[in-house]
Protein backbone atom coordinates (compact mmCIF):
# COMPACT_ATOMS: atom_id res chain seq x y z
CA UNK A 1 0.00 0.00 0.00
CA UNK A 2 0.98 3.30 -0.68
CA UNK A 3 -0.01 6.62 1.52
CA UNK A 4 1.27 9.82 0.68
CA UNK A 5 3.38 11.44 3.45
CA UNK A 6 3.97 14.66 1.56
CA UNK A 7 3.12 16.11 -1.36
CA UNK A 8 6.00 14.75 -3.53
CA UNK A 9 6.51 11.61 -1.76
CA UNK A 10 5.00 8.57 -0.75
CA UNK A 11 6.03 5.32 1.26
CA UNK A 12 5.29 1.34 0.62
CA UNK A 13 4.38 -1.02 3.05
CA UNK A 14 4.88 -4.88 4.02
CA UNK A 15 1.60 -6.10 3.38
CA UNK A 16 2.98 -9.12 5.72
CA UNK A 17 3.54 -6.65 8.80
CA UNK A 18 2.23 -3.25 8.01
CA UNK A 19 5.34 -1.86 8.66
CA UNK A 20 6.60 0.83 6.40
CA UNK A 21 9.68 -0.69 3.51
CA UNK A 22 11.23 2.38 1.82
CA UNK A 23 10.29 6.35 0.87
CA UNK A 24 10.20 7.33 -3.09
CA UNK A 25 10.20 11.02 -4.28
CA UNK A 26 8.19 11.71 -7.61
CA UNK A 27 10.05 12.68 -10.35
CA UNK A 28 9.20 16.33 -11.50
CA UNK A 29 7.74 17.52 -15.01
CA UNK A 30 11.40 18.21 -16.33
CA UNK A 31 12.46 15.17 -15.66
CA UNK A 32 9.93 13.24 -16.91
CA UNK A 33 10.17 15.32 -19.81
CA UNK A 34 13.90 14.80 -19.98
CA UNK A 35 13.33 11.00 -19.86
CA UNK A 36 11.06 11.03 -22.71
CA UNK A 37 13.59 12.82 -25.13
CA UNK A 38 16.53 10.27 -23.65
CA UNK A 39 13.74 7.39 -24.26
CA UNK A 40 13.30 8.69 -28.30
CA UNK A 41 16.90 9.27 -28.50
CA UNK A 42 17.69 5.94 -27.49
CA UNK A 43 14.68 4.45 -29.95
CA UNK A 44 16.36 6.40 -32.62
CA UNK A 45 19.81 4.67 -32.35
CA UNK A 46 18.56 0.89 -31.44
CA UNK A 47 15.94 0.92 -34.15
CA UNK A 48 19.17 0.76 -36.33
CA UNK A 49 20.79 -2.75 -34.70
CA UNK A 50 19.35 -5.78 -36.35
CA UNK A 51 17.19 -8.35 -34.47
CA UNK A 52 20.40 -10.45 -33.65
CA UNK A 53 22.13 -7.64 -31.98
CA UNK A 54 18.76 -6.73 -30.09
CA UNK A 55 18.57 -10.22 -28.89
CA UNK A 56 21.92 -10.83 -27.51
CA UNK A 57 21.34 -8.32 -25.05
CA UNK A 58 17.70 -9.46 -24.53
CA UNK A 59 19.07 -12.91 -23.65
CA UNK A 60 22.01 -11.17 -21.25
CA UNK A 61 18.74 -9.65 -19.41
CA UNK A 62 17.07 -13.08 -19.37
CA UNK A 63 20.71 -14.49 -17.63
CA UNK A 64 20.95 -11.74 -15.34
CA UNK A 65 17.62 -12.22 -14.12
CA UNK A 66 18.65 -14.99 -12.61
CA UNK A 67 22.08 -13.83 -10.92
CA UNK A 68 19.55 -11.18 -9.17
CA UNK A 69 16.99 -14.02 -8.29
CA UNK A 70 16.89 -14.22 -4.85
CA UNK A 71 17.42 -10.20 -3.95
CA UNK A 72 14.55 -9.73 -7.04
CA UNK A 73 12.07 -12.23 -5.47
CA UNK A 74 12.27 -11.21 -2.17
CA UNK A 75 11.83 -7.76 -2.54
CA UNK A 76 8.70 -8.82 -4.36
CA UNK A 77 7.67 -10.83 -1.49
CA UNK A 78 8.54 -7.92 0.51
CA UNK A 79 6.24 -5.33 -1.17
CA UNK A 80 2.90 -7.38 -2.12
CA UNK A 81 3.46 -10.23 -0.63
CA UNK A 82 2.98 -13.44 -2.19
CA UNK A 83 4.82 -16.70 -1.50
CA UNK A 84 8.49 -16.62 -1.56
CA UNK A 85 8.41 -20.00 -3.44
CA UNK A 86 5.87 -18.53 -6.28
CA UNK A 87 8.34 -14.91 -6.80
CA UNK A 88 11.00 -17.08 -7.82
CA UNK A 89 9.19 -18.75 -10.15
CA UNK A 90 8.00 -15.22 -11.15
CA UNK A 91 11.45 -14.88 -11.73
CA UNK A 92 11.85 -18.07 -14.02
CA UNK A 93 9.26 -17.38 -16.23
CA UNK A 94 10.52 -13.76 -16.94
CA UNK A 95 14.36 -15.40 -17.59
CA UNK A 96 12.15 -18.05 -20.26
CA UNK A 97 10.81 -15.15 -21.86
CA UNK A 98 13.93 -13.07 -22.77
CA UNK A 99 15.09 -16.64 -24.09
CA UNK A 100 12.08 -17.21 -26.41
CA UNK A 101 11.74 -13.47 -27.16
CA UNK A 102 15.23 -13.94 -28.65
CA UNK A 103 15.54 -17.07 -30.17
CA UNK A 104 11.86 -16.80 -32.32
CA UNK A 105 12.46 -12.81 -33.20
CA UNK A 106 14.72 -12.78 -35.75
CA UNK A 107 11.90 -15.37 -37.76
CA UNK A 108 9.29 -13.51 -36.53
CA UNK A 109 9.89 -10.13 -37.48
CA UNK A 110 11.83 -10.92 -40.66
CA UNK A 111 10.72 -8.97 -43.71
CA UNK A 112 7.88 -11.36 -45.70
CA UNK A 113 8.67 -11.00 -49.74
CA UNK A 114 5.00 -11.19 -52.19
CA UNK A 115 4.18 -11.46 -55.34
CA UNK A 116 2.37 -8.27 -56.53
CA UNK A 117 -0.93 -9.07 -59.10
CA UNK A 118 1.45 -7.47 -62.11
CA UNK A 119 4.33 -9.58 -61.61
CA UNK A 120 6.22 -7.09 -59.11
CA UNK A 121 7.51 -7.85 -56.18
CA UNK A 122 6.25 -6.43 -52.42
CA UNK A 123 8.01 -6.69 -49.22
CA UNK A 124 6.13 -6.49 -45.71
CA UNK A 125 8.38 -4.93 -43.47
CA UNK A 126 7.72 -4.58 -38.93
CA UNK A 127 9.56 -1.73 -38.41
CA UNK A 128 9.27 -0.58 -34.60
CA UNK A 129 7.08 2.62 -33.79
CA UNK A 130 9.50 4.34 -31.28
CA UNK A 131 8.27 5.10 -27.49
CA UNK A 132 6.01 2.60 -26.08
CA UNK A 133 4.59 3.44 -22.03
CA UNK A 134 3.43 1.26 -19.85
CA UNK A 135 1.43 1.47 -16.76
CA UNK A 136 1.52 -2.18 -15.21
CA UNK A 137 -0.20 -3.09 -11.93
CA UNK A 138 1.64 -4.95 -8.27
CA UNK A 139 0.41 -8.60 -8.87
CA UNK A 140 3.20 -10.02 -11.10
CA UNK A 141 5.91 -6.95 -10.11
CA UNK A 142 8.50 -8.30 -12.50
CA UNK A 143 6.73 -10.08 -15.15
CA UNK A 144 4.32 -7.66 -15.49
CA UNK A 145 7.13 -5.42 -16.66
CA UNK A 146 9.28 -7.90 -18.51
CA UNK A 147 6.01 -9.63 -20.60
CA UNK A 148 5.82 -6.09 -22.57
CA UNK A 149 9.07 -5.01 -22.40
CA UNK A 150 11.22 -7.15 -23.71
CA UNK A 151 8.89 -8.19 -26.84
CA UNK A 152 9.00 -4.13 -27.49
CA UNK A 153 12.77 -4.05 -26.73
CA UNK A 154 12.95 -6.68 -29.58
CA UNK A 155 10.49 -5.25 -32.06
CA UNK A 156 13.26 -2.03 -31.60
CA UNK A 157 11.46 0.11 -29.26
CA UNK A 158 12.16 1.82 -26.51
CA UNK A 159 9.93 1.66 -23.25
CA UNK A 160 8.32 3.90 -20.53
CA UNK A 161 7.11 2.36 -17.25
CA UNK A 162 4.78 3.55 -14.46
CA UNK A 163 4.87 1.05 -12.24
CA UNK A 164 2.26 0.38 -9.40
CA UNK A 165 3.49 2.65 -6.47
CA UNK A 166 3.70 -0.01 -3.82
CA UNK A 167 6.00 -2.38 -6.32
CA UNK A 168 8.34 1.33 -6.62
CA UNK A 169 11.17 -0.66 -5.69
CA UNK A 170 11.24 -4.20 -8.03
CA UNK A 171 10.46 -1.54 -11.00
CA UNK A 172 13.81 0.09 -9.76
CA UNK A 173 15.91 -3.09 -9.13
CA UNK A 174 14.24 -4.33 -12.72
CA UNK A 175 16.18 -1.08 -13.93
CA UNK A 176 19.23 -1.78 -12.24
CA UNK A 177 19.12 -5.39 -13.57
CA UNK A 178 19.16 -4.00 -17.36
CA UNK A 179 21.28 -1.50 -17.25
CA UNK A 180 23.78 -4.10 -15.58
CA UNK A 181 23.12 -6.46 -18.57
CA UNK A 182 24.26 -3.72 -21.11
CA UNK A 183 20.96 -2.45 -22.63
CA UNK A 184 21.54 1.11 -23.75
CA UNK A 185 20.58 4.23 -21.65
CA UNK A 186 17.59 5.70 -22.38
CA UNK A 187 15.97 2.18 -23.47
CA UNK A 188 14.13 1.36 -20.43
CA UNK A 189 13.31 4.03 -18.06
CA UNK A 190 11.21 3.74 -14.72
CA UNK A 191 8.79 6.68 -14.33
CA UNK A 192 7.80 7.69 -10.44
CA UNK A 193 4.82 9.98 -11.28
CA UNK A 194 1.12 10.57 -10.65
CA UNK A 195 -1.57 10.37 -12.76
CA UNK A 196 -1.71 13.64 -13.99
CA UNK A 197 1.74 13.40 -15.14
CA UNK A 198 0.98 9.55 -16.56
CA UNK A 199 -2.21 11.61 -18.58
CA UNK A 200 0.35 14.00 -19.97
CA UNK A 201 2.54 11.18 -21.36
CA UNK A 202 -0.52 9.48 -22.99
CA UNK A 203 -0.83 12.67 -24.69
CA UNK A 204 2.81 13.48 -25.66
CA UNK A 205 3.77 13.67 -29.23
CA UNK A 206 6.98 11.73 -29.06
CA UNK A 207 4.94 8.49 -27.54
CA UNK A 208 3.50 6.39 -30.22
CA UNK A 209 1.85 3.04 -27.86
CA UNK A 210 0.23 2.95 -24.82
CA UNK A 211 -0.06 -0.84 -23.11
CA UNK A 212 -2.14 -1.28 -19.48
CA UNK A 213 -2.61 -3.88 -17.37
CA UNK A 214 -5.04 -3.71 -14.76
CA UNK A 215 -8.91 -3.04 -14.25
CA UNK A 216 -11.87 -2.66 -16.90
CA UNK A 217 -12.26 0.72 -14.96
CA UNK A 218 -8.71 1.68 -15.49
CA UNK A 219 -8.95 0.10 -19.20
CA UNK A 220 -11.84 2.40 -20.02
CA UNK A 221 -9.78 5.47 -19.04
CA UNK A 222 -6.57 4.61 -20.78
CA UNK A 223 -8.24 3.47 -23.73
CA UNK A 224 -10.34 6.63 -24.59
CA UNK A 225 -7.27 9.07 -23.31
CA UNK A 226 -5.12 7.05 -25.89
CA UNK A 227 -7.63 6.79 -28.54
CA UNK A 228 -8.46 10.56 -28.26
CA UNK A 229 -4.48 10.81 -29.39
CA UNK A 230 -5.35 8.27 -31.72
CA UNK A 231 -2.41 6.01 -30.14
CA UNK A 232 -2.52 2.07 -30.09
CA UNK A 233 -3.52 0.16 -27.11
CA UNK A 234 -3.00 -3.25 -25.67
CA UNK A 235 -5.28 -3.47 -22.70
CA UNK A 236 -4.73 -6.64 -20.64
CA UNK A 237 -8.06 -6.22 -17.54
CA UNK A 238 -9.55 -8.03 -14.92
CA UNK A 239 -11.65 -11.65 -15.47
CA UNK A 240 -14.14 -13.32 -13.71
CA UNK A 241 -12.82 -16.65 -15.17
CA UNK A 242 -14.96 -19.85 -14.96
CA UNK A 243 -13.62 -23.50 -14.60
CA UNK A 244 -16.42 -26.05 -15.47
CA UNK A 245 -16.86 -29.31 -13.54
CA UNK A 246 -18.58 -31.41 -16.13
CA UNK A 247 -20.18 -34.79 -15.84
CA UNK A 248 -17.26 -36.61 -16.45
CA UNK A 249 -15.17 -35.12 -15.02
CA UNK A 250 -12.24 -36.42 -12.82
CA UNK A 251 -13.38 -34.48 -9.46
CA UNK A 252 -10.16 -35.35 -7.28
CA UNK A 253 -8.33 -33.52 -10.11
CA UNK A 254 -10.86 -31.04 -10.44
CA UNK A 255 -10.56 -29.70 -6.69
CA UNK A 256 -6.85 -30.38 -6.86
CA UNK A 257 -6.25 -27.50 -9.32
CA UNK A 258 -9.47 -25.41 -8.53
CA UNK A 259 -7.30 -24.70 -5.47
CA UNK A 260 -4.43 -24.29 -6.94
CA UNK A 261 -6.10 -21.83 -9.05
CA UNK A 262 -7.91 -20.04 -6.73
CA UNK A 263 -5.35 -19.20 -4.40
CA UNK A 264 -2.25 -18.67 -6.71
CA UNK A 265 -0.25 -15.52 -5.99
CA UNK A 266 -2.92 -15.16 -2.82
CA UNK A 267 -5.59 -15.33 -5.56
CA UNK A 268 -4.50 -11.64 -6.80
CA UNK A 269 -4.63 -12.95 -10.60
CA UNK A 270 -6.43 -11.83 -13.69
CA UNK A 271 -6.65 -15.53 -14.88
CA UNK A 272 -7.07 -16.98 -11.66
CA UNK A 273 -10.03 -19.65 -11.29
CA UNK A 274 -12.65 -17.68 -9.76
CA UNK A 275 -16.24 -19.34 -10.59
CA UNK A 276 -16.47 -23.18 -10.50
CA UNK A 277 -19.64 -24.26 -12.39
CA UNK A 278 -20.28 -28.03 -11.56
CA UNK A 279 -23.16 -29.94 -12.54
CA UNK A 280 -26.04 -31.76 -10.79
CA UNK A 281 -24.27 -34.85 -10.85
CA UNK A 282 -20.87 -34.12 -9.67
CA UNK A 283 -22.01 -30.38 -7.41
CA UNK A 284 -22.23 -31.94 -3.59
CA UNK A 285 -18.48 -34.47 -4.04
CA UNK A 286 -17.15 -31.46 -5.55
CA UNK A 287 -18.39 -28.93 -3.25
CA UNK A 288 -17.30 -31.03 0.02
CA UNK A 289 -13.97 -31.98 -1.14
CA UNK A 290 -13.47 -28.58 -2.15
CA UNK A 291 -14.72 -26.33 0.81
CA UNK A 292 -12.30 -29.11 2.83
CA UNK A 293 -9.49 -28.20 0.70
CA UNK A 294 -9.75 -24.71 1.47
CA UNK A 295 -10.11 -24.97 5.17
CA UNK A 296 -6.99 -27.01 5.09
CA UNK A 297 -4.87 -23.96 3.93
CA UNK A 298 -2.48 -22.58 5.74
CA UNK A 299 -2.20 -18.89 5.94
CA UNK A 300 0.91 -17.30 7.15
CA UNK A 301 4.14 -15.30 6.30
CA UNK A 302 4.90 -15.85 2.86
CA UNK A 303 8.52 -16.64 3.39
CA UNK A 304 8.39 -19.67 5.51
CA UNK A 305 8.27 -22.72 3.63
CA UNK A 306 5.05 -24.59 4.79
CA UNK A 307 2.91 -21.29 4.28
CA UNK A 308 0.51 -21.89 1.26
CA UNK A 309 -1.59 -18.55 1.36
CA UNK A 310 0.09 -14.84 2.24
CA UNK A 311 -1.42 -11.40 3.03
CA UNK A 312 -3.09 -9.10 0.33
CA UNK A 313 -1.12 -6.51 -0.97
CA UNK A 314 -3.15 -3.41 0.21
CA UNK A 315 -5.08 -3.24 3.30
CA UNK A 316 -7.44 -1.15 1.08
CA UNK A 317 -7.62 -4.57 -0.91
CA UNK A 318 -8.69 -6.52 1.96
CA UNK A 319 -11.25 -3.82 2.66
CA UNK A 320 -12.48 -4.43 -0.63
CA UNK A 321 -13.24 -7.96 -1.36
CA UNK A 322 -14.59 -8.77 2.02
CA UNK A 323 -17.22 -5.67 1.39
CA UNK A 324 -18.10 -8.02 -2.20
CA UNK A 325 -18.14 -11.11 -0.03
CA UNK A 326 -20.62 -8.94 2.33
CA UNK A 327 -22.56 -8.22 -0.48
CA UNK A 328 -22.82 -11.24 -2.03
CA UNK A 329 -24.03 -12.66 1.42
CA UNK A 330 -26.93 -10.15 2.10
CA UNK A 331 -27.90 -10.72 -1.62
CA UNK A 332 -28.39 -14.74 -0.53
CA UNK A 333 -25.30 -16.43 -1.03
CA UNK A 334 -24.43 -19.12 1.33
CA UNK A 335 -20.76 -18.83 3.23
CA UNK A 336 -19.46 -22.23 3.62
CA UNK A 337 -15.61 -21.31 4.55
CA UNK A 338 -13.21 -18.49 5.28
CA UNK A 339 -15.36 -14.57 5.20
CA UNK A 340 -13.56 -13.12 8.62
CA UNK A 341 -10.66 -10.81 8.86
CA UNK A 342 -8.42 -12.21 10.94
CA UNK A 343 -6.64 -10.42 14.36
CA UNK A 344 -3.18 -9.23 13.92
CA UNK A 345 -1.27 -7.50 11.96
CA UNK A 346 -0.62 -7.43 8.31
CA UNK A 347 -3.25 -7.89 5.23
CA UNK A 348 -4.30 -11.40 5.71
CA UNK A 349 -7.87 -12.81 4.28
CA UNK A 350 -8.79 -16.66 4.06
CA UNK A 351 -9.22 -19.15 1.82
CA UNK A 352 -13.20 -18.20 1.08
CA UNK A 353 -15.90 -20.52 -0.39
CA UNK A 354 -19.28 -18.77 -1.33
CA UNK A 355 -22.46 -21.24 -2.63
CA UNK A 356 -25.57 -20.43 -3.90
CA UNK A 357 -23.70 -17.64 -5.81
CA UNK A 358 -26.52 -16.19 -8.36
CA UNK A 359 -26.40 -13.15 -10.90
CA UNK A 360 -26.79 -9.99 -8.71
CA UNK A 361 -24.02 -10.34 -6.62
CA UNK A 362 -20.43 -9.46 -7.03
CA UNK A 363 -19.66 -13.39 -6.61
CA UNK A 364 -21.09 -13.74 -9.58
CA UNK A 365 -20.86 -10.34 -11.69
CA UNK A 366 -17.69 -8.94 -10.72
CA UNK A 367 -14.29 -9.99 -10.49
CA UNK A 368 -12.96 -11.18 -6.46
CA UNK A 369 -9.35 -10.26 -6.95
CA UNK A 370 -8.55 -12.56 -3.91
CA UNK A 371 -8.85 -16.20 -2.27
CA UNK A 372 -12.64 -16.22 -2.85
CA UNK A 373 -14.49 -19.18 -4.97
CA UNK A 374 -17.68 -18.69 -5.38
CA UNK A 375 -19.67 -21.98 -6.33
CA UNK A 376 -22.02 -22.53 -9.16
CA UNK A 377 -24.42 -25.21 -9.94
CA UNK A 378 -25.31 -26.14 -13.31
CA UNK A 379 -28.06 -28.78 -14.77
CA UNK A 380 -25.99 -30.12 -16.96
CA UNK A 381 -22.43 -29.74 -19.42
CA UNK A 382 -24.48 -27.56 -21.74
CA UNK A 383 -25.54 -25.31 -18.70
CA UNK A 384 -22.66 -25.30 -17.34
CA UNK A 385 -21.30 -23.21 -20.95
CA UNK A 386 -23.73 -20.89 -20.81
CA UNK A 387 -22.82 -19.86 -17.41
CA UNK A 388 -19.25 -19.81 -18.05
CA UNK A 389 -20.12 -17.50 -20.50
CA UNK A 390 -22.84 -15.64 -18.43
CA UNK A 391 -20.12 -13.00 -17.98
CA UNK A 392 -19.24 -9.66 -19.17
CA UNK A 393 -15.31 -10.61 -19.11
CA UNK A 394 -13.79 -13.05 -21.04
CA UNK A 395 -10.05 -13.63 -20.10
CA UNK A 396 -9.44 -17.53 -19.54
CA UNK A 397 -11.39 -20.60 -18.40
CA UNK A 398 -10.91 -23.90 -17.53
CA UNK A 399 -12.80 -27.60 -18.36
CA UNK A 400 -12.48 -30.11 -16.10
CA UNK A 401 -13.51 -33.41 -18.29
CA UNK A 402 -12.08 -37.20 -19.25
CA UNK A 403 -13.66 -36.44 -22.81
CA UNK A 404 -10.06 -34.13 -23.89
CA UNK A 405 -11.44 -34.31 -27.61
CA UNK A 406 -14.92 -32.98 -26.78
CA UNK A 407 -13.32 -30.66 -24.00
CA UNK A 408 -11.36 -29.16 -27.01
CA UNK A 409 -13.88 -28.93 -29.33
CA UNK A 410 -16.20 -27.00 -26.16
CA UNK A 411 -12.90 -24.72 -26.23
CA UNK A 412 -12.97 -23.99 -29.71
CA UNK A 413 -16.10 -23.43 -30.29
CA UNK A 414 -18.12 -22.32 -27.39
CA UNK A 415 -15.88 -20.60 -24.64
CA UNK A 416 -15.92 -17.26 -25.01
CA UNK A 417 -12.42 -16.41 -23.64
CA UNK A 418 -9.17 -15.92 -24.55
CA UNK A 419 -7.74 -18.65 -22.96
CA UNK A 420 -8.63 -21.85 -21.99
CA UNK A 421 -7.19 -24.74 -19.37
CA UNK A 422 -7.98 -28.04 -20.34
CA UNK A 423 -7.95 -30.44 -16.60
CA UNK A 424 -5.24 -28.00 -15.51
CA UNK A 425 -4.48 -24.16 -14.80
CA UNK A 426 -2.28 -22.20 -15.70
CA UNK A 427 -0.94 -18.89 -15.94
CA UNK A 428 1.39 -17.39 -18.61
CA UNK A 429 2.94 -19.30 -20.91
CA UNK A 430 5.81 -17.30 -23.44
CA UNK A 431 5.36 -19.80 -26.29
CA UNK A 432 1.33 -18.78 -26.32
CA UNK A 433 -0.79 -15.70 -27.18
CA UNK A 434 -2.05 -14.35 -23.90
CA UNK A 435 -4.75 -11.86 -23.54
CA UNK A 436 -8.94 -11.66 -23.83
CA UNK A 437 -12.02 -10.31 -25.48
CA UNK A 438 -14.99 -8.71 -23.87
CA UNK A 439 -14.54 -6.27 -20.78
CA UNK A 440 -10.84 -8.14 -20.32
CA UNK A 441 -9.65 -6.10 -22.74
CA UNK A 442 -7.86 -6.39 -26.87
CA UNK A 443 -4.41 -7.04 -27.99
CA UNK A 444 -2.15 -10.15 -26.73
CA UNK A 445 0.83 -10.83 -25.53
CA UNK A 446 3.69 -13.19 -25.94
CA UNK A 447 3.98 -16.32 -28.38
CA UNK A 448 5.18 -13.85 -30.88
CA UNK A 449 2.06 -11.77 -30.77
CA UNK A 450 3.39 -9.13 -28.75
CA UNK A 451 5.90 -8.15 -30.94
CA UNK A 452 4.08 -7.25 -33.97
CA UNK A 453 1.42 -5.10 -31.13
CA UNK A 454 3.37 -2.20 -31.94
CA UNK A 455 5.64 -1.85 -35.18
CA UNK A 456 4.79 -0.23 -38.34
CA UNK A 457 3.44 -3.13 -41.11
CA UNK A 458 4.69 -1.47 -43.98
CA UNK A 459 4.24 -2.55 -47.70
CA UNK A 460 6.88 -2.25 -50.20
CA UNK A 461 6.60 -2.64 -53.82
CA UNK A 462 8.57 -2.85 -56.41
CA UNK A 463 7.09 -2.46 -59.48
CA UNK A 464 8.03 -3.94 -63.02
Amino acid sequence: MSTTTKQNTFNTTNPTTGKTLSSYEYMTDDQVEESIQESQKAFLDWKTKSIEERGKVIKAIGKELQNYKTELAELMTDEMGKLLSQSLQEVDICSAICDYSAKNAPEILKSEERELLDGGKGIVAYAPMGIIYGIQPWNYPSYQVIRYTITNLMAGNSILLKHASNVTGTAKLLKSIFDTAGLPSGLFTVLVIDHEQSNAIIKHKLVRGVTLTGSPAAGEKIGEKAGAQLKKTVLELGSNDAYLILDDADVDLAVEKSVQGRIYNNGETCIAAKRFVATEKVYEEFKEKFVNAMKALKLGDPKLEDTQLGPMARKDLREEIHEQVQESLEKGAKLLCGGTIPNGEGYFYPATVLDQVTKGQPAYDDELFGPVASLIKAKDNEDAMRIANDSRFGLGGGIFSKDEKGAIELAEKHFDTGMIFINSFGTAEPTMPFGGVKDSGFGREHGGFGMKEFVNVKSIMIRK
